[in-house]
């Protein structure tokens, strides 16, 4: 049974458990999110979310 996940929720997840244990400050976390907002609407989403299908379909074929 294959769950799916998206990796929206999963960095979402992870920033969460980050600014929880203080490993990650708001300004940081602002700007982590400011950054992936503003890549995601540049060329480079193309090229990114084909490496991103490529490894996931190499972690899934181990």
């Amino acid at each position: 049974m294959a769950i799916t996940v998206s990796l929206v929720a999963l960095f979402g997840l992870v920033l969460f458990f980050l600014l929880r244990s203080h490993s990650l400050g708001y300004g940081s976390a602002f700007i982590a999110t400011g950054f992936g907002f503003f890549l995601a609407s540049t060329g480079a989403s193309g090229p990114i979310n084909q490496l991103t299908t490529a490894v996931i379909h190499a972690i899934g074929n181990l």
